[in-house]
């Protein structure tokens, strides 16, 4: 009897302790919402929608655009190789000279007419030595030297006088001797130089100042150029007359080796030859006549022939240089 009535108890009190957990476990479910509820912020529904829309349009405005930077041009090479041989071109120096091993020596004055045929390709389109200098001195890579006679420099050509790039590029303008007249009586009060604007087609000859010497410790004879200048004509405003080609300005040619020996001159036979300007004038690759040689008188060929006389006597001068190497020796 007393067993019954212990397990009656017993499970009266497992079906109370359950009733009291079922009642306990939604009150703790409504506590965790509310609690989730109260961390949200309130949404007003105005605002809701106006940001739903708003992120819309973000998602369609705020996209950004990954384009693929433009790239840089990338020229194609004019050919199936590059020539760049010539930019690296050294200059290939004289051999030593002293004074005590020249037996003979004689300065002569040359002029290079680039109408002449052999000659043309100096002033090409394609690489004009003109050009070639009036780039240098603008880079500050030569010097130009007045052509001006002074006290001390009787005939202009001793590189005397610097000029500077300016100075040079003003000489070379297509210059023209104006007369200034008196406005109030209209006479002619003076005469003045006017420059315009250069063309290095106007520059059609080109002058050189060399020495032919003979070295006995080697046994050669060889011109060396020491010179070199471009010559303008210049003009006279209302007046006919025939001037004649002056030297704009002189060019030390040894310091100017440094810079024709890497410029490519045109070769009108072989595109392949990589000739510089001074193979050109080391080599000799072209014709000039002479209008100079020292005399005890200092003249000029111009001063006693005229004419036709004048390439006489040039031609008679190159042949007494040449003549005068093959009387030395004796077979």
């Amino acid at each position: 009897m007393k067993k019954r009535i212990l397990l009656v108890v017993l499970c009266l009190a497992c079906v109370a302790s359950f009733a009291q957990t079922k009642k306990k476990t939604p009150a703790t479910k409504k506590q965790t919402v509310k609690q989730r509820v109260a961390t949200q912020p309130a949404i007003n529904p105005a605002s809701n929608k106006q940001s739903s829309t708003v992120d819309t349009s973000k998602k369609i405005t705020d996209v950004p655009i990954t384009a693929d930077p433009a790239k840089p041009f990338d020229r194609p090479l004019d050919g199936y190789y590059k020539k760049n041989n010539i930019e690296h071109n050294k200059v290939t120096p004289y051999a030593n000279l002293r004074e005590s091993d020249v037996v003979y020596s004689k300065r002569v004055w040359e002029e290079i007419d680039l109408r002449e045929k052999v000659n043309a390709y100096l002033g090409s389109p394609k690489s004009r030595l003109i050009d070639v200098l009036m780039d240098a001195i603008a880079a500050g890579e030569l010097t130009a030297y007045d052509p001006l006679p002074t006290k001390n420099d009787p005939n202009g050509d001793s590189f005397a006088t610097p000029l500077t790039a300016d100075k040079a590029k003003a000489k070379m303008a297509d210059s023209a001797v104006v007369n200034v007249i008196d406005k109030k009586t209209g006479e002619k009060t003076g005469s003045k130089m006017v420059a315009g604007d250069f063309q290095p087609d106007s520059i059609v000859k080109f002058r050189i100042k060399e020495d032919w010497v003979f070295d006995k410790q080697r046994s050669v004879w060889e011109p060396r150029i020491i010179g070199i200048a471009p010559m303008i004509k210049q003009k006279v405003d209302g007046a006919n007359l025939a001037l004649d080609y002056q030297p704009a300005f002189w060019i030390y040619f040894p310091a100017a080796r440094q810079v024709l020996v890497t410029k490519e001159a045109f070769n009108r036979n072989n595109d392949a030859t990589d000739l510089s300007f001074d193979d050109v004038f080391l080599k000799r690759l072209f014709h000039g006549y002479v209008v100079k040689v020292s005399n005890d008188k200092d003249e000029r060929i111009k001063d006693y022939a005229i004419g036709i006389d004048r390439l006489y006597e040039s031609e008679r001068i190159k042949k007494s240089l040449m003549d005068w190497e093959l009387n030395l020796w004796q077979y």
